[in-house]
Formats: C-alpha cells, sequence, structure tokens
C-alpha cells in the first residue's frame, strides 16, 4: 500500500473521507487572463538573480561543465517533481498556503505560518540588493561611470582603476579597486559603519531607492493577479532581451572564448567529491523554487483543467535553460578582465554580491559606449528581481485572503499595509553597515529553514493525504494519473532528498561571509534565532491543533491528520480517494 493513512482511518466503521463535507459555496475566483501571464509569472520567479552569479560561479567552482551531470540528476529527481507537485496542489486546491492544509493535513499548517515568516525575512534584505542595483541604474546615466574612476571624493589614496591594474608594478595586495570603493564607500558608505556590531544609521539615499522598489511592487500587487499579470509582461521578458544582447557582446570580447571554456571545461575528478552533488541539489532546489508558496498561489489562479504537467516542464527548462547562458555571459566577462588584466580568471571571480556589483560593473563599463552597457546590466538585475519579488509576497498576500476572506474586498490596504511592514523592517538593511545585515539574512533567513518545510509538504501530502489520493485529484484535473516516475519521487526519492539536504545544512552551514569580515559569534547565534524563529511555528501550531481538538488521544491525533474540507469546485465523485 502507497502511503496515505490519513485515507484509510475509520471512525465508527466509516471511512473518515465520506465524513467530510464539502465547503460551502467559495465566491468565484479570478483566474489569469491569459494563460501566457501565469507562464511569464512563474518564470518571472524562479529566474532570479541567482541564475545570474550563482549558477555560472557554483559551476565553475564545482567541475565546470561536469557540474551540469549532478545539476541535471538532482533537477529529474529532486527539484522537478516537487515543482510539479506543488503546482498540481495549488492548482487542484484553489487556495494558498495556510488553507491548504485543512484540506491535506490540519497539523501541518504551521508550515504556512513559517513560510510567510520566512518570506518577510527575505522581503527585508532581498530588496535592499534591487535598492542598490537602482543606485547604480541612477549612477550609469554619465558620460562615464562614476565607478571607473579614482577622483571621485570617496575614493582614497590606494584607489586604482581597471586600467590601472594593467600594470604588473602595480601592487594590488595595497591597492583598492575604484568599482570596490563606488560599491563600499558611496552606495553603501560603509565606512561609517565598524561591523555588524555597529551598523550606523540608515543611508537616506538607499532607502529612498528602497521606497521606490516597494512602491512599484504594490503597484503591481495591489489589483491582485490582473495588475502582477501584466506587469510580469516587462519584468519577465526583459532580462531575456537583455542577457542576450549582453551575450553577443560579451563573446566578441578579447578572451571571452578563454572565460567560457574555463566555464565549461570539465573537471571530471570532482565527481567522485560529494561537495558537487550537495551544491547541484542545493542550486536546482533554491533555483526552481518550490516550498515558498509561490508555485501555490500562482497556480491556484489556474483554470481546474489547466495541463499543469506542462507548465512544470515549461517553466522548469526554461529557468535552468536561463542559468546555463547566464554563465557564458558572466564568463565571457571575466574572461575579458583575465585577458585585458594578465590574470587568471580565478582570481576576478568572486561568490558573493561582489560579481553583481563590483567586478561585473567594472567589466562592462570599460567596454566602448560604457554607459549603455551599464545601464542594460542593471536595468536587468532590477527587472530579475522584481519578479521574484512579485512572486514571494503574493504568496503572503493569496494565503491570507484565503484564510480570512473579508480581507478581499480590502485587498488594496492589505497589500499597503504588507509593503509598510516589509519597507520598515528592511531599512536595517539600509544603513551604513547593512551589506553585513544583508549576508547575515541570505545565510539564515530561509535557506535552511526551507529545507524542512518542503520536507514536511512533501510527507504531508505524499504519506498523510496519500500519494493515490493526490493522484487521484491529478487525474481529475489532466485526465490521466501520474506516471510511476512522479510517484516514486513523490513519496520516496524527494522528501529523502529534502530531509538529507536539511541536515547537511544544519550541520555544514559555513557562517555569512563578506570580504575578509568575520562575524562575532554573537551574530551567529542571531542567524540561528532567525532560523528557529520560522521553523518553531510548526511544533507550536501542533500542539495547538492537538489541544484544540477533542476525544481521546488516538481521536484527536485522527482529527490532526484527517482533511477538515474538500474544495466546492471539485466534482463530487472526486472527493473520496481512489488508488490506481
Amino acid at each position: 500500500m502507497t502511503p496515505g493513512p490519513a485515507a484509510e482511518l475509520l471512525v465508527d466503521g466509516t471511512p473518515t473521507h465520506q465524513l467530510v463535507e464539502k465547503k460551502e459555496e467559495e465566491p468565484e475566483r479570478e483566474s489569469w487572463g491569459k494563460k501566457i501571464d501565469f507562464l511569464l509569472s512563474v518564470i518571472g520567479f524562479a529566474v532570479d538573480l541567482g541564475n545570474v552569479w550563482r549558477f555560472p560561479y557554483i559551476a565553475y567552482k564545482n567541475g565546470g561543465g561536469a557540474f551540469l551531470i549532478p545539476y541535471c540528476i538532482m533537477l529529474v529527481f529532486g527539484g522537478l517533481p516537487l515543482f510539479y507537485m506543488e503546482l498540481a496542489l495549488g492548482q487542484y486546491q484553489r487556495c494558498g498556503l495556510f488553507t491548504v492544509w485543512k484540506r491535506i493535513c490540519p497539523m501541518l499548517k504551521g508550515t504556512g505560518i513559517a513560510i510567510c515568516v520566512m518570506t518577510t525575512f527575505v522581503a527585508w534584505y532581498y530588496n535592499t540588493i534591487i535598492a542598490w542595483a537602482v543606485y547604480f541604474f541612477v549612477s550609469s546615466f554619465r558620460d562615464v561611470p562614476p565607478w571607473l574612476s579614482c577622483n571621485n571624493t570617496w575614493n582614497t589614496d590606494n584607489c586604482t582603476t581597471f586600467r590601472d591594474r594593467i600594470i604588473p608594478k602595480i601592487d594590488e595586495f595595497y591597492s583598492s579597486a575604484a568599482s570596490t570603493e563606488f560599491f563600499e564607500r558611496e552606495v553603501l558608505q560603509i565606512q561609517y559603519a565598524d561591523g555588524i556590531s555597529r551598523i550606523g544609521g540608515v543611508k537616506w539615499s538607499i532607502a529612498l531607492a528602497l521606497f521606490g522598489v516597494f512602491f512599484i511592487v504594490y503597484f503591481a500587487l495591489w489589483k491582485g493577479i490582473k495588475s502582477s499579470g501584466k506587469a510580469v509582461w516587462l519584468t519577465a521578458t526583459m532580462p531575456y532581451a537583455l542577457l542576450f544582447i549582453l551575450l553577443i557582446r560579451g563573446c566578441t570580447l578579447p578572451g571571452a572564448m578563454d572565460g567560457i571554456e574555463y566555464y565549461l571545461k570539465p573537471q571530471w575528478e570532482k565527481l567522485m567529491d560529494m561537495e558537487i552533488w550537495l551544491a547541484a541539489a542545493a542550486q536546482i532546489f533554491f533555483s526552481l523554487g518550490p516550498g515558498f508558496g509561490v508555485l501555490l498561489a500562482l497556480s491556484s489562479y489556474n483554470k481546474f483543467h489547466n495541463n499543469c504537467h506542462r507548465d512544470a516542464l515549461i517553466t522548469s527548462a526554461t529557468n535552468c535553460v536561463t542559468s546555463f547562458i547566464a554563465g557564458f555571459v558572466v564568463f565571457s566577462v571575466l574572461g575579458y578582465m583575465a585577458h585585458t588584466q594578465r590574470r587568471n580568471i580565478a582570481d576576478v571571480a568572486r561568490q558573493d554580491v561582489g560579481l553583481i556589483f563590483v567586478v561585473y560593473p567594472e567589466a562592462v563599463a570599460t567596454i566602448g559606449g560604457a554607459s549603455f552597457w551599464a545601464v542594460i546590466f542593471f536595468f536587468m538585475i532590477i527587472t530579475l528581481g522584481l519578479d521574484t519579488t512579485f512572486g514571494a509576497l503574493e504568496a503572503v498576500i493569496t494565503g491570507v485572503l484565503d484564510e480570512y476572506p473579508f480581507l478581499r474586498k480590502k485587498r488594496e490596504l492589505f497589500v499597503a499595509g504588507l509593503m509598510v511592514y516589509c519597507f520598515l523592517g528592511s531599512l536595517v538593511t539600509a544603513t551604513y553597515g547593512g551589506i553585513y545585515v544583508v549576508q547575515l539574512f541570505d545565510t539564515y533567513a530561509a535557506p535552511i529553514s526551507i529545507l524542512l518545510v518542503v520536507f514536511l509538504e512533501a510527507v504531508g501530502v505524499n504519506w498523510i493525504y496519500g500519494v493515490d489520493r493526490f493522484s487521484a485529484d491529478i487525474q481529475c484535473m489532466l485526465g490521466a494519473p501520474p506516471g510511476a516516475y512522479w510517484r516514486v519521487c513523490w513519496t520516496y526519492i524527494s522528501p529523502v532528498f529534502m530531509l538529507a539536504l536539511f541536515v547537511l545544512s544544519v550541520s555544514n552551514t559555513p557562517p555569512p561571509q563578506y570580504g575578509n569580515y568575520t562575524y562575532p559569534y554573537w551574530a551567529l547565534t542571531v542567524g540561528w534565532l532567525i532560523v528557529c524563529s520560522s521553523l518553531i511555528c510548526i511544533p507550536l501550531y501542533i500542539i495547538v491543533c492537538f489541544c484544540s481538538a477533542s476525544g481521546s488521544f488516538t481521536d484527536r491525533l485522527r482529527q490532526m491528520i484527517t482533511p477538515a474540507e474538500v474544495p466546492s469546485h471539485v466534482p463530487a465523485k472526486s472527493t473520496g480517494p481512489v488508488f490506481l
């Protein structure tokens, strides 16, 4: 028997699913105006800043072309099944990350609360990164971008330009790149902070850019998918046009082929190293983004018989191909930098946000028509970031409005309140030492917690609700049940995949890093408290659920894992389990 105890429990000899009554008729739910609106929204969420800088660096660091082997294996057996599972779940249940658990496994509703906590933490720092890109974007509208010269008020005596470092006699140990000084001493003004212990006051130019970001996000989300579905036509498509423009220009630069060769050159011996497999698993999971409730929310606005199986294949393939193409864009330019400065490519690449705001801007700004390329690059970064923000916050909005329907008539006010809350919370990352807070949140806000949340989601859907019942739901929508591959992945491979990642992340997560700065122990403690602040919602809600149930211990457990309602839009014949 395939896992699914909730489908078999009896009450006085009667299957529990027969005792579950349909929810009263729900108000008409809005749907996507066009299918392409949905696809662009999903692609826009999944394709983010990580595709531009994290994938290329992780690939070349972990075997180059050889990295694609574990990457594809992890896609097939981990990322894609979970991606499809969440799309199908959202489309069938047509509700957000709170209400869905009433129909799956009531005691796991705390995972929805945990996701909301994580999402707001991410909104506090992710939008600040977009604000930095806005600052660069505005600064690009000059004859010569300001991060190319050392004649500015923020520069130090050790400042060196890109051209200066071509001269072998320059001592790079004592020199400071003009692009680094612009980012740290002008954009961040990090000199007025003393690490994370003293982050200083708010830098109001960044705060103003941050306000502008939230202002755009508000008007993309305030009317629901009617407004966000139109916004993604620009924010989800523009990055591809800009990416291909940068790719064509990058491949024409001297040294570009050396960079691409370095990016793709297989290091087959690395396949024997467990680290490359863990890096591939982490990259594919965080690239596709299941578990954040976004796929659940976006697919909940689909028509009931929409082919979500095909959607999952299209959008996940688009995401992975985008990452691969971004590698060519990044390493063609890094090859150009290494060629021009006569250095190794490994010496010009870096893993942190400096690749976006220090290394790459310096390179594109030294190409003919510097300002034009800088404007294109940072506009691409802004649109990539906005798409991900749209999806993440829509997940929270959909979840809350589905749980509390009376708020739907006041959606504009609720969204405004959420924007104000996220803006005020993000001000701590807009301080002079905000970069240290950003790196702390980037390490602890979601990457660890989300792994356990997705594991519990897979267990709740496929072990408690039952993979047979879930397969019957999909058959009701698509006319055919999922094949053995999907069922085996959902039931066994994907949960093990996520649990292993969670255990390894807890035991091996490196401390946050920016440059050579070492975080104090108290900051690392705060980081783990951030992890716990979201995860604690799960056991606390289980306790609340147990206490609010009635009857004996066994009766309470039965109520905690038995669906309390079924969606009203589903045909009556499909409300019970069908064992395939």
